[in-house]
Formats: C-alpha cells, structure tokens, sequence
C-alpha cells in the first residue's frame, strides 16, 4: 500500500501560498510571496533534505505544477549542490498531475490523474510503489484532506502572521486523529512536525466536582482550595461522507 503524504510551509494563521519567492503566486493580490526565505538555515536545509531522501513520486495541483515545471527542470548549476539535486530527484520522479488538461502536461515522467481524481487516488494507494508527496497545491490538498487520503502531515510552521492567502485548511476537511511522530524546532522558531494519521477523533469530558462534597466537610477547610475529580467520556468521530471532487 502506498501512502499519501502531504508536506507545507504554513504560517501560524494556516496560509500557505507562495512561501519561496515574490511572484510564485500573487492570485488574489498575495503580497508576501517569499515569506519563508529569511528563515532559511541549516536546521530547514536538513528538514527538506530528510523529506527528499527516499524514493517518492509527486502528487501535484496544475497551478503548483507549472511552477515546478517552469523552474526545476532549468536547474543544472552545481554551484548550488542542494537545488541541484532536488532538481534531479524532482524530474526523475513520477509526477501525478489534477487537472483537467492532461494533453498540456510537457514535463517529463507527467502522468494525468484523470477525470475521477479520487477514484485514481484510491487505486494508486492500493498498488506498490514509492510514497506520493504532495508540495504545494492548495487546492488538491484540501481534496485529499476532506475525503481522508492523507496518511502523513509534515508541516513546518513559521512564526509569521499573514493575515490572508490560500490555506492548507478549509470547513471541508474528514474529521481524523494523528499522532505526532517528530517535532522539532529550528533556531530561526520554524516548528517542524510530523503527524501521522491515527483513527477517529475522541472527545472527552471534564467534570469538576468538589472534593469537599465526596466528603464531610472539615473545619477549616475550603472548597475553593480542592482538587476537581476528572471523568472522561469518550465519543468517536468517524470522518464526514467523502466530498465532491472538483479541480485541481
């Protein structure tokens, strides 16, 4: 079985558009293209070495393919080792493309999802093969989260509030429960963390009874100054029914 996993540079206020450059993606007047870029260390650097270092095809939206494809393949200069071969590993890679022009898809190793993209979805996670990274592609990620293809989050949050732009969440995500496998904080107070996917969702309940009402009241002493008793009640959530696809 292969896994879904989506990985993003989000903001504290959960956007996600255009972290790497000016114009990567100025749609709907987004004026802080590159807000990731003064972050950049040693500690990121290793972060996305980490992501890229075992076999992975590309799971892309159309918008966030164009951008790849009008870039990686043009980066050839071994001056910059990193970009280098992240370039190598991004062309080599399979890449699975929603859209709903497949016949314009020019860059090489591109494979049309086809019109069903959840249906696709679901048969490739049901075949052997290299893991399916999602990067960038606002739009499919919220696809893939609202019918509950997701099996792994890797997320690194930055420290920047940017008050509008496209989001990795919308209303429309499956209710689902994930386990936090790493975390980690890079000296610039990027947090980098890795959810995986963990069941239904649980609530609970918390009933506060005084301890002075399970017992007699002592003289001298306060209710105001007792613990509470704790009782959890738990309920699962099972995800929402899968929602209509539509673009990419």
């Amino acid at each position: 079985m292969r896994q879904i996993i989506a990985s993003a540079f989000v903001s504290l206020d959960g956007v996600m558009q255009a972290p790497g450059g000016q114009d990567e993606d100025r749609s709907g007047g987004f004026r802080f293209g590159g807000w990731t870029a003064p972050y950049w260390d040693d500690a990121i650097a290793e972060t996305m070495s980490d992501l890229f270092s075992t076999p992975f095809d590309l799971l892309l939206g159309r918008r966030t393919y164009d951008i790849f494809a009008g870039y990686w393949p043009q980066i050839t200069d071994e001056a910059d080792p990193f970009s280098a071969d992240i370039a190598r590993v991004f062309n080599q890679a399979t890449k699975y493309v929603a859209t709903h022009h497949g016949e314009t898809l020019a860059w090489e190793n591109s494979q049309w999802l086809g019109r069903d993209i959840l249906a696709r979805l679901r048969e490739l996670k049901r075949t052997q093969g290299p893991v399916l990274l999602v990067q960038g592609s606002s739009t499919l990620m919220q696809q893939l989260l609202a019918n509950d293809l997701v099996d792994e989050l890797r997320l690194l949050t930055y420290p920047v509030l940017l008050g509008g732009g496209k989001r990795l969440f919308d209303d429309n995500a499956a209710p689902a429960a994930f386990t936090l496998a790493h975390s980690v904080v890079s000296p610039g107070g990027v947090i980098v963390a890795h959810y995986r996917r963990a069941g239904a969702v649980t609530t609970g309940s918390f009933v506060a009874e005084s301890a002075a009402a399970a017992q007699p009241e002592k003289k001298g002493r306060s209710a105001l100054f007792s613990f509470p008793f704790i009782t959890l009640r738990q309920t699962e959530y099972r995800s929402a029914p899968p929602a209509r696809p539509h673009g990419s």
